[in-house]
């Protein structure tokens, strides 16, 4: 620890030899770019393969007799319903509905799963997940391993020239393809990627490798924000939050229909309700008329300048030309087309709703 208290990454040395230039997020210091800088480091990802450090996210191993009781009770969840290696978006939910963090759940075994939580919850998750787990004949166990991201349409190449196989290896899909490794296909980019935790003895041993392929380039936290942004994916802490629920987050879609009806997770009577009631505000997707980007905080407002709704996430998408941001209106007003205006410094700024995603998924679904 140094006197700033932010925690480093265990691979902190190789970004500081790459001329990453670090910041704080989510009480790490995080390479937010390196010398490319993020226009080229997005559009590299886009065209090739980026590689990004998210070894501040954490990874726990759910196991046990009731690990899938566990899991239905902590998340809008049916893990008994997934199969071997397939993986789910899911949330924790508190008893308000609100969202506390979204996770990616892949059942590695009858009673073994696999938990990926996001770096700035990941303290709280696992009181939140281990306080549930008295109740049951399951353990929650966080591991220790450095966390890669690789992502782009030659991402699968670049593996694979490394010795890494990912052929057989479908979207939405994870393995243990090597002792106290974990592989899944996903990706925050919208581009076909894979999420690879490993011990960091291991992860020296492979940086290197992948690193010498012309292909690959090393992505701060700066592009895989506007990489994510275009791809209209959430970042938890700004989209959603504990006081968003997953109808105004337009998220329901991860929830299975009979979950929704009868499932008895922490939360479902909540969610229930504000499906009845219908959300008063909706996420969308904003497009800014003209050049300048309109960013997180920023207020929307009606034809008649009544207030509208806010912006959550916000910036230029070098891939979509244009700048793109997200956030919540109103539900009469949440229809694509339909123009409001965003208060930046003074200037209201028009900007029309927009459908998700700004630039269209590119992930390998079969």
């Amino acid at each position: 620890m140094t006197g700033d208290d932010s925690r480093h990454l265990p691979l902190e040395d190789i970004h500081a030899a790459a001329g990453a230039r670090f910041g704080a997020f989510a009480g790490w210091s995080m390479p937010l770019t390196y010398p490319a800088g993020v226009m080229k480091e997005h559009l590299h990802t886009r065209e090739h393969a980026g590689l990004f450090d998210i070894s501040h996210m954490k990874l726990f191993e759910v196991g046990g007799p009731q690990a899938v009781a566990l899991l239905d009770r902590a998340c809008p969840l049916d893990a008994g319903a997934l199969e071997i290696s397939q993986s789910k978006l899911t949330f924790f939910l508190n008893e308000a509905g609100g969202i506390l963090d979204d996770l990616i759940v892949t059942r590695l075994g009858d009673a073994r799963f696999m938990v990926v939580a996001n770096a700035g919850n990941a303290v709280a998750d696992e009181k939140h997940l281990r306080d549930l787990a008295k109740d049951f004949d399951a353990t929650v166990e966080p591991l220790d391993r450095v966390f890669l991201a690789i992502q782009g349409p030659e991402a699968w190449a670049v593996l694979s020239r490394a010795g890494i196989e990912t052929g057989s290896l479908l979207f939405m899909h994870g393995v243990e393809p090597r002792k106290n490794w974990f592989m899944s296909r996903s990706g925050y980019t919208g581009e076909d990627g894979f999420e690879i935790g490993l011990p960091a003895a291991d992860a020296r041993h492979l940086v290197p490798k992948l690193l010498e392929d012309e292909r690959v380039l090393w992505i701060g936290l700066a592009a895989r924000d506007s990489l994510r942004l275009e791809a209209g994916l959430c970042l938890h802490g700004q989209d959603i939050t504990p006081e968003t629920d997953l109808v105004a987050a337009a998220l329901m879609w991860a929830i299975p229909k009979e979950i929704r009806a009868t499932g008895a997770f922490i939360g479902a009577d909540a969610l229930r309700a504000a499906v009845e009631r219908g959300p008063a505000q909706k996420r969308v997707g904003l497009k800014p008329e003209g050049r300048q980007p309109v960013r997180a905080g920023a207020a929307l407002f009606d034809a008649d300048g009544n207030p509208a709704g806010h912006v959550t996430s916000g910036g230029f998408g070098p891939s979509a030309g244009h700048p793109v941001a997200m956030g919540y209106v109103a539900t009469p007003l949440a229809k694509p087309g339909t123009r409001v205006f965003a208060d930046v410094r003074g200037t209201k700024i028009p900007v029309d709703i927009s459908s998700l995603p700004f630039t269209p998924h590119r992930y390998r679904k079969g």
